[in-house]
C-alpha cells in the first residue's frame, strides 16, 4: 500500500501569506504534527519574490511595483528574483531523513523536479532537469525551483509557468545597464517558455494542478490525500506573515 501524503490546494493568496504558509508547514512538519505535504498555490495580486540572500533595493523597482499593484517579498529559500503571475507554484515539505529524499542537495533537487517533469508529461510536455534548479523543454526554461533545509526538514518550492510576460517582468526589475535592456528582454524571451506556448492553448490552473498531483504521486509512489491547514499552521502562518514576511525589516534587510 502506498504511503499517504497530504495535498493542500490553497488557491490564490498574496505574496506574504504564500511565503508564511510554506514556512508554517515546515515548522509543523518538523514538530511531527503533519505528514509530508505537497501544496499548490497561485499569487493574487502578482508578485516578485527575491532570494533570501538578495538585496531588495538592488533587484526591484519598488516604485514600479507600487504603481502596477505588484507585491514583493523575500523568500526563506535562495536563488534569484522571480515574477509570479500566470503560474502554478508548488511546495513540498518533507523530513531530511525521509527515504525518498536524497541527502545530496543536487540529487534532491533532481528528485523533486522529476515530479514536476512527470506532471508536465501528463499535460503532453516533455522536459528535462537542468541542474541546479531549472526544468527546460526544447532548451527553454519552464520551471524554476529553490530549496532550503531547516529544522531537519526540506522545503522546496518552484514555479510551473502557465504563461509568461517578460516585458512586465523587466518593468519591475532593476537592470544594471539600461542600454542593454532591450537585448536582455529579447534574450529572456528566447530562453523562457510556458505551458500555453508549448501547447498553443490556455490550460487552467485546475488542470495543471491535477497533472502535478499525478506527477508527484508517480515520482514518489505515494497517494496525495487532499487536506487542509491545521489551526496551528494557520496561526503560525499569520504570525510569520505579520512578524516577518509583510514587514519592511524582513523584506529590506539587505
Amino acid at each position: 500500500m502506498s504511503e499517504q501524503w497530504r495535498l493542500l490546494q490553497t488557491g490564490y493568496a498574496n505574496a506574504f501569506a504564500n511565503m508564511a504558509i510554506d514556512k508554517a508547514i515546515l515548522v509543523a512538519h518538523s514538530n511531527e504534527k503533519v505528514p509530508p505535504t505537497v501544496r499548490f498555490y497561485g499569487w493574487a495580486p502578482p508578485a516578485i519574490s527575491i532570494g533570501y540572500f538578495q538585496s531588495l533595493v538592488e533587484e526591484i523597482d519598488i516604485n514600479a511595483c507600487h504603481r502596477l499593484g505588484v507585491d514583493y517579498v523575500r523568500r526563506i529559500t535562495g536563488g534569484g528574483a522571480v515574477f509570479h503571475e500566470k503560474e502554478l507554484t508548488y511546495s513540498i515539505v518533507i523530513a531530511e531523513s525521509h527515504p525518498t529524499i536524497p541527502k545530496n542537495i543536487l540529487k534532491s533537487y533532481a528528485r523533486v523536479c522529476g515530479a514536476v517533469m512527470k506532471g508536465l508529461q501528463q499535460l503532453g510536455i516533455s522536459s528535462e532537469y537542468a541542474p541546479i534548479n531549472d526544468i527546460v523543454t526544447d532548451g527553454r526554461k519552464i520551471s524554476g525551483n529553490a530549496q532550503t533545509r531547516k529544522l531537519k526538514t526540506v522545503l522546496q518550492h518552484g514555479t510551473v509557468l502557465m504563461d509568461v510576460d517578460v516585458d512586465t517582468m523587466f518593468s519591475l526589475l532593476k537592470v544594471p545597464n539600461e542600454k542593454i535592456k532591450d537585448k536582455l528582454i529579447a534574450d529572456v524571451k528566447q530562453r523562457v517558455t510556458s505551458i500555453r506556448h508549448c501547447l498553443g492553448k490556455e490550460v487552467s490552473f485546475k488542470q495543471v494542478a491535477g497533472a502535478m498531483k499525478g506527477g508527484f504521486e508517480e515520482e514518489f509512489h505515494v497517494d496525495l490525500i487532499e487536506g487542509v491547514l491545521t489551526d496551528e499552521e494557520r496561526n503560525l502562518a499569520k504570525q510569520f506573515e505579520n512578524e516577518s514576511f509583510s514587514t519592511k525589516e524582513w523584506n529590506q534587510r539587505r
